[in-house]
């Protein structure tokens, strides 16, 4: 087994994948004593991988184990979110890896791969994780939901797939949400959209409609009740992104204007700018490519 890297979005089994293994190689009495789990949440400063994960890769292991299966000579330690390490904290990782590699092999698991610095992934063997294909997410919601008796219509299961966009952990919590929310009847895609989050399909067409209506207070009102309903702008920007990108209304000089000023909303609204002031700039703009285009 060399060094590892496991990389990808959230949700796809990363860390799943490396505490399967330990326990398919050490076995339940062992798993303990040999596999050192860090997670962004613990204390992992230059300090710690000094001394803790130092510490730790020194310690020996036996080959054998109690149920008399062969066991790997060597320990796991797993680097959970690798990617919120200090550098010198990774910097001071290089040389134990190297050292200790006889009884120890390190598992680094990380949403990007470009925030680990050079040396250490030139020691690491590279996974990439993809976001998991629906077919595959679909089954596993299938199966999750056959084992706890839940109701769920195959539409609501193809949506529940679509909005979770390949991360299956938030798939299975939504699906969670809503268990909870119907009390036992049947989950519906209606359901599957409330708890997601995800803006209808209707008040996306009536965006739409009011920018094209070229009429100032009709966008202003339909604003204004989107704000009221409670749903987010970033959510907005996100969709309206696809649509806008698959449409056919708009020329290509239109689906670039628009898709520039979509990411600068976007970036206002991650610094906490006002989403009624940045709903209303969004979609002036979107009005004015259209006044342009007829």
């Amino acid at each position: 087994l060399p060094n590892l890297l496991f990389y990808g979005p959230p949700g796809t089994g990363k860390t799943s994948t490396i505490l399967a293994a330990a326990r398919e190689l050490f076995g339940p009495e062992l798993f303990r004593q040999r596999v050192l789990e860090l997670n962004a949440s613990d204390e992992r400063g230059i300090q710690v991988i000094r001394e803790k994960v130092k510490a730790f890769a020194q310690l020996t292991a036996s080959g054998t184990r109690a149920d008399g299966k062969v066991c790997p000579p060597f320990k796991i330690v797993i680097l959970d979110e690798a990617d919120s390490m200090t550098s010198a904290a990774q910097a001071a990782l290089r040389r134990t890896m190297e050292k200790e590699s006889k009884t120890t092999r390190f598992c680094l698991i990380c949403n990007y791969i470009s925030r680990i610095i050079e040396p250490l992934t030139s020691r690491c063997s590279k996974f990439r994780f993809k976001p998991l294909s629906d077919k595959i997410q679909e089954q596993r919601v299938l199966d999750v939901a056959e084992k706890e008796h839940v109701k769920i219509s195959g539409e609501a299961i193809s949506y529940l797939v679509k909005v979770s966009e390949g991360d299956l952990r938030k798939a299975i919590t939504f699906l969670q949400s809503a268990t909870r929310l119907m009390g036992g009847k049947e989950i519906t895609e209606k359901i599957v959209t409330e708890i997601a989050g995800v803006i209808p399909k209707e008040t996306i067409d009536g965006v739409i409609l009011a920018c094209k209506s070229f009429s100032f207070e009709k966008l202003e009102r339909m604003a204004k009740n989107l704000i009221n309903e409670g749903y987010a702008v970033a959510q907005l920007v996100n969709q309206l992104h696809d649509i806008v990108v698959e449409s056919e209304d708009f020329s290509d000089k239109q689906k670039s204007a628009i898709a520039e000023k979509l990411a600068d909303v976007d970036k206002c609204l991650a610094d906490g700018a006002d989403e009624y002031l940045q709903l209303m700039s969004l979609c002036a703009l979107v009005m004015q490519q259209l006044s342009q285009g007829s």
